[in-house]
């Protein structure tokens, strides 16, 4: 696995915008810094992104795709998109489109450089020859099983496979059987010869090529063997040219292997620099963890919002602004941490606060009929679109004698410390007039099914003249002119901050959230949002902010609910936390 693993707009949707070089120094900066100023690399600096085509990217891929492109652009570099597509049993093109469009949408530009692992297999058989030819290399029959026997522990050193003596002669031939498909799957494999009582298990005698008889999605049945990932990457990084192999600690233990065959082999080497992977509280970052979520149905898919796939975090309404901003702000780092899901939350918040539009909704709607005023008449309340921008300008709103108001700003016997609307109490319709509660209906079940209130036609606007004050002010949208839709209320995916702490006998999905998506299937939104395309972001005053969903029709606007207006990593913040 590699970085790329990590295991291993606005209204309209912004176009992707130019990931920002970094501000702060950090230790790569610090050696590539250094690297520049010894000529090394005749001043070049040459990045990549490497991702597996066997999954959705997430957020912990965003922060290799930041990383790289980043220092690409800092230091004037270039930076290339990589597919390490080395095991056609797993990898699919929609993995592949999937990753274009993620990394793209994220703002990284590798310009004319997208490769393939793919593309170098021949050269890659070419250097298992020339391996094989010094002797550093031997095709092996023992099992998966015995090679894992073989290797030994952490205490006890491997021993040498019987077939590890073969002559050159003999490795060349049975290496030619196995590219000409002489061999079914599992037969036979290629390995180094290091040496099995290394104390890193990498370095003991590592498999290069395993037969796979499966037709690859670019190469078709071309090839029945496949370089494994440790002899493909650093050959590849080698070919095109990479300064700087940056990738996760995992990989710490393999830098050996690594710069073992690009000194064998003789050519080109870069250098391998590994940095923290991301780790984020109520969330997984496995790939086989989020597979099995999609696949056990606990989301509706790779692109669910409640997943930290990039898909995902763009579905639920994420701009790559806040993902790239909060990439910034957690850093790079050698040493491995959790970091609280409520500052990617937080980084999204500062960017739609100035970005998107305000609007009125109302999610679970009580009826409110102002008594004194006129039947058929409208009026239209200038709104202001967003107080952080005066050049959003501001909207016209109607206002008529039937309203709805959020079933939670009314009380009928309200507590000390409740402002809002209950039987006698005057408060402000936001940017319309104050009304007063003079009336409750009520079902045959005692429900509150509806008020009846007055208004003062003196207050449009602002305060009542005679000076009298309110406490609250609510939002409200007109009956007869509002928009009906759908609001999906995404929480977190999980209730524990670490999803894998469970009781013995239980896994992950024991800490699955059951109220992560609420439904709310009859909301009314002011008709200023009729029309919004999928991906457009607003943010229902005084609840939350929310993005159209694909799922919307013209009959039925669909919203996910992006982030709540509550900014917890503020509080903590400002506690020193």
């Amino acid at each position: 696995m590699t970085t790329s693993e990590n295991e291993r707009d606005s209204n309209p949707p912004l176009p992707p915008a130019e990931i920002p070089a970094p501000g702060a120094t950090n230790f790569i900066h610090e050696i590539i810094e250094a690297d520049l100023r010894a000529g090394k690399n005749g001043g070049r600096v040459h990045t990549r992104f490497p991702p597996e085509p066997n999954g959705y990217l997430h957020i912990g891929h965003a922060k290799s795709i930041c990383l790289n492109y980043g220092i690409a652009k800092k230091y004037n570099g270039k930076f290339n998109l990589r597919f390490d597509d080395t095991n056609p049993t797993k990898e699919d093109q929609e993995y592949i489109d999937s990753i274009i469009e993620d990394v793209r949408w994220l703002g990284a530009d590798w310009e004319d450089r997208l490769f393939y692992a793919s593309d170098y297999f021949e050269q890659l058989y070419e250097f298992a020859i020339k391996l094989i030819k010094k002797g550093k290399a031997y095709v092996d029959h023992l099992s998966a099983e015995e090679i894992r026997e073989y290797r030994g522990t952490l205490t006890e050193p491997g021993r040498e496979s019987p077939y590890r003596n073969r002559s050159v002669e003999e490795n060349l031939a049975l290496f030619e059987q196995m590219r000409r498909g002489d061999f079914p799957d599992g037969t036979c494999v290629l390995r180094a010869k290091i040496d099995m009582a290394s104390p890193n298990l990498n370095m003991r005698d590592p498999v290069l090529y395993r037969i796979l008889h499966a037709e690859h999605h670019r190469t078709g049945n071309t090839w029945c063997i496949y370089p494994m990932y440790d002899f493909a990457h650093g050959q590849s990084d080698s070919i095109e040219g990479i300064t700087h192999s940056i990738c996760t600690l995992e990989f710490e233990d393999h830098r050996p292997l690594y710069d073992w065959f690009l000194d064998e082999l003789e050519i080109y080497h870069p250098q391998q620099i590994e940095f923290a992977r991301l780790n984020l509280t109520n969330t997984v970052l496995s790939k086989r963890k989020l597979l099995r979520l999609v696949r056990d149905g606990h989301v509706r898919g790779w692109d669910d919002p409640r997943m930290p796939t990039i898909s995902g975090l763009r579905r639920r309404g994420y701009t790559p602004e806040a993902i790239r901003d909060f990439c910034e702000r957690i850093g790079v780092s050698k040493s491995n941490s959790i970091v609280d899901i409520a500052l990617l939350e937080h980084c999204l918040r500062q960017d739609l606060n100035l970005r998107v539009p305000r609007v009125m909704a109302v999610l679970r709607p009580l009826r409110v009929v102002i008594e004194n005023y006129p039947e058929g008449q409208v009026e239209y309340m200038e709104a202001v679109n967003n107080p952080e921008d005066p050049a959003m300008g501001t909207r016209q709103v109607p206002f008529s004698r039937v309203l709805y108001i959020e079933q939670d700003d009314f009380m009928e016997d309200p507590p000390a410390k409740f402002y809002r609307l209950a039987p006698g109490r005057e408060v402000r319709l936001r940017y319309a007039y104050f009304i007063k509660c003079v009336d409750v209906v009520k079902d045959a079940r005692g429900q509150v099914v509806e008020l009846r209130c007055t208004y003062d036609p003196a207050t449009r606007g602002g305060d009542a003249p005679d000076g009298r004050k309110v406490k609250a002010t609510l939002h409200w949208v007109s009956a007869a002119h509002a928009l009906q839709a759908e609001a999906r209320l995404y929480d977190h995916l999980f209730l524990k901050a670490n999803p894998d702490d469970v009781e013995e006998g239980q896994d992950f999905t024991a800490n699955l959230n059951p109220n992560s998506l609420e439904i709310v299937p009859n909301c009314w939104v002011e008709p200023s949002v009729a029309g919004a395309a999928p991906g457009t972001r607003y943010q229902f005053e005084r609840i939350a902010y929310f993005c159209v969903d694909p799922d919307s029709t013209p009959e039925k606007l669909v919203f996910n609910r992006t982030v709540s207006l509550r900014d917890k990593w503020a509080k903590i913040a400002a506690k020193g936390e």
